[in-house]
C-alpha cells in the first residue's frame, strides 16, 4: 500500500505544482530551460505512474464494502461521458468543451467517481478518492485563475468538434470497455 501512496503523492503533487507552489515552475524553467523542465517533469510523471500501477497491483485486496448489483453498469455508463469529455479536451472548442470549461479535469472527476462506485477495496478507495480530490482541487484552482484573467480562449466554437468528441469518445469507450480494460488492467468491466 505504501508504494501506491508514494506514487500517488508524487504524481498528484507534480500535477498540483502550479496550485501549491506557483513560482516553482517558473524558477525551474529559468534554471533548466523549458525543455529541461519538461523532460524532468515527464520522467518524474512516468516514474510516478509506474509506482501507482505497481503499488496498486501488489496492495492487498481488503474490501470495505461490496458494490450493489448494477454498479458496474452505472460505472460503464458514466465512463461514456468521461471519455467524451476527455476527447473534447483534446479538440478545438466545441460546445461540450465550453460548457465543461475544463473537460479533461471533468473527465478525471467522472472517471474517479464512477470507479469509486463499483470498487470497494481499500486500494481502490485510496486510488480513486485521491484522483477525485485532485480533480476537485484543480478545478477550484482553475476557477480562481480564470478570475484573474488567466483562461483559455474559447471565442471560436464549432459544433463539428462536439460531433467528433461524441463519435471518438464512443469509439474509445467501446475499445476500453470491451477489450483494453481487461487487456491492460486485468478486469473485464462488464463481467459478472
Amino acid at each position: 500500500m505504501l508504494i501506491l501512496i508514494i506514487g500517488l503523492i508524487l504524481f498528484l503533487g507534480l500535477h498540483l505544482i502550479r496550485v501549491v507552489a506557483p513560482g516553482l515552475r517558473a524558477a525551474m524553467v529559468a534554471r533548466l530551460g523549458l525543455n529541461g523542465w519538461k523532460g524532468m517533469y515527464s520522467v518524474l510523471a512516468l516514474v510516478a505512474i509506474a509506482l501507482v500501477a505497481y503499488g496498486y497491483s501488489i496492495a492487498p485486496v481488503i474490501n470495505v464494502w461490496f458494490p450493489p448489483m448494477g454498479m458496474k453498469h452505472l460505472t460503464a455508463t458514466l465512463m461514456v461521458f468521461a471519455t467524451i469529455c476527455l476527447i473534447a479536451g483534446f479538440l478545438p472548442a466545441g460546445h461540450i468543451a465550453v460548457k465543461a470549461k475544463h473537460p479533461m479535469v471533468l473527465a478525471i472527476k467522472i472517471w474517479a467517481l464512477a470507479h469509486l462506485l463499483s470498487n470497494g477495496s481499500v486500494r481502490s478507495i485510496i486510488l480513486f478518492a485521491a484522483f477525485l480530490a485532485w480533480g476537485v482541487i484543480l478545478r477550484i484552482s482553475l476557477k480562481r485563475r480564470a478570475r484573474t484573467g488567466e483562461s483559455v480562449d474559447r471565442s471560436f466554437v464549432a459544433t463539428k468538434y462536439d460531433l467528433y468528441a461524441v463519435v471518438l469518445g464512443l469509439v474509445v469507450w467501446a475499445a476500453i470497455t470491451f477489450k483494453l480494460h481487461e487487456l491492460l488492467i486485468g478486469v473485464a468491466p462488464l463481467a459478472m
